[in-house]
């Protein structure tokens, strides 16, 4: 994996929005540095939150004109429920805000938004209006936006372990038809490509339990801008990186 050595700086020429010349599909990013940007600042963390909100949908607007066909974001693993209270409370609220306020700006752009995790969890009206965001743009043919809440990689494996085990003792499955597809047919992905690329903001150099099946291939790109410095220059330079990467999959 390769760090940059500082933060990252627009590529010499920008990426049309030509979608051939797009060389991948899928890109997730773990979106690290809400909190460090507000401290630094001197400002409430929750600051840091809300303008990380900011960054992300002034990325959907440039990677929806790049014609990006999948974004994978992490908005809260379900590690975050350690977090202060005040901490929690208020990113859950913040998220109720984002579909009430964004949604219909979103569903206009063309772009399809569904949500991976252990959706259960999460309070009820969130539930609910996560379930009307999805609904609403279920049938738009642009960017499909996933949004990771509640999502943790381990908890995903595991879940999907025991939906294979129940079949396999049921007498619904043997054991020679367990296969890689099978497992992520049973993932929250099961209906994505696996990502091409995975961003990582605010230079931390780990996967924090997200997507460790999907990404066994993908390459990574760590850049020290924390999230809400994280604008289009920075995305295009990560894509300029990664079309010099070499992928050969092990061969």
């Amino acid at each position: 994996m390769r760090k940059a050595k500082q933060a990252a700086a627009p590529i010499s020429e920008p990426i049309t929005d030509d979608a051939a010349k797009l060389p991948l599909r899928h890109v997730a990013i773990i979106m690290d540095g809400n909190r460090r940007w507000a401290d630094q600042r001197g400002r409430p963390r929750f600051l840091g939150h809300k303008e990380g909100v900011a960054t992300l949908k002034r990325l959907v607007k440039h990677v929806t004109a790049l014609k990006l066909e999948y974004l994978t974001v992490y908005a809260f693993s379900s590690e975050n429920w350690q977090r202060g209270r005040d901490e929690v409370d208020y990113l859950l609220q913040l998220f109720n805000e984002v579909l009430k306020h964004e949604i219909e700006e979103l569903a206009r752009s063309g772009s399809r938004l569904t949500f991976i995790g252990d959706l259960k969890e999460m309070p009820a009206d969130l539930q609910t209006g996560l379930a009307r965001a999805t609904e609403k743009t279920k049938g738009n043919t642009g960017l499909n936006l996933q949004v990771a809440l509640n999502y943790g990689s381990r908890l995903e494996l595991t879940q999907a372990v025991k939906a294979i085990a129940e079949q396999v003792t049921a007498g619904k499955l043997n054991l020679a038809e367990i296969t890689p597809e099978l497992v992520s047919s049973h993932l929250y992905t099961a209906n994505l490509p696996d990502p091409d690329l995975m961003i990582r903001t605010g230079g931390e150099m780990r996967l924090s339990n997200y997507l460790l099946w999907q990404a066994a291939y993908t390459e990574l790109y760590v850049t020290p801008a924390l999230w809400p410095d994280f604008g289009p220059a920075e995305f295009d330079a990560a894509i300029a990186e990664f079309t010099i990467r070499q992928r050969r999959y092990g061969g």
